[in-house]
């Protein structure tokens, strides 16, 4: 049984649940708040960040990387022509480099600001750093957004797929990052038609629909949000 310890709306910990669910790995799921520091999430993680996945009575598996990894190596052959890693040696760099750059370089430089202002300071306590949006933050995420996703873009354009021709790691990864922006209604997908195409493509897939369905308590999803036909 796998056990995965995450938050919500973390990009992170949202590609962990969709590849789980893409490899038709059932799971049970624990919210952890990692501002908190918990003992728990220490007891599992001592860098005190999700996501976190534990099987049966096994060691915790620590960070988006190393639970693709994971994935892949147990189930990935079991799931044939839909597993997420590619073979070829080249194709496998790639998809590596872009689930880095989604989840470490998109996140800290955009998607990190706009959950962190926008979700996590409404619920965390004033004493570990909630309150007010900071309206720097913002600012320096919503200029920097434009340029990941004309890069994101002329890679679907040129692609089937954002690694390659085939469906990938890489894929969710972006897609759980936009997946959060989105949410907030942080992304204009009138000026890029190639990554919006993409993104219908992919957030109209099964393993979507769970993320689709959450919300922020007092804070609505953006219209586009869940409509598939945005």
């Amino acid at each position: 049984m796998l056990t995965l310890y995450h938050h919500p709306f973390s990009p992170s910990s949202r590609f962990v649940r969709l590849i789980l669910s893409e490899y038709g790995a059932a799971f049970e799921e624990h919210h952890i708040n990692p501002w908190e520091r918990t003992q728990q999430l220490l007891m599992l993680n001592a860098a005190g960040t999700v996501p976190v996945l534990v099987e049966n009575e096994g060691p915790s598996i620590c960070g988006p990387g190393p639970i693709m990894e994971y994935l892949d190596e147990t189930r990935g052959y079991a799931v044939a022509d839909k597993r997420l890693m590619p073979d070829h040696p080249d194709a496998r760099a790639e998809t590596r480099r872009l689930v880095e750059w989604s989840l470490t370089k998109f996140d800290q430089e955009v998607v990190g600001h706009l959950v962190r202002e926008r979700i996590y300071k409404q619920i965390m306590p004033k004493s570990v750093g909630g309150g007010e949006p900071d309206s720097a933050a913002l600012r320096v995420a919503r200029a920097n957004i434009h340029h990941h996703l004309k890069y994101f873009a002329y890679l679907v354009a040129a692609r089937r797929w954002l690694a390659g021709d085939r469906l990938s790691f890489a894929d969710f990864a972006l897609a759980a990052c936009l997946s959060c922006a989105d949410y907030l209604g942080e992304v204009s997908w009138s000026d890029e038609e190639d990554i919006r195409s993409w993104y219908a493509r992919v957030k109209s897939r099964p393993s979507m629909r769970p993320l689709l369905g959450e919300k922020v308590l007092g804070m609505p999803p953006a219209q586009t949000y869940a409509d598939l036909d945005f």
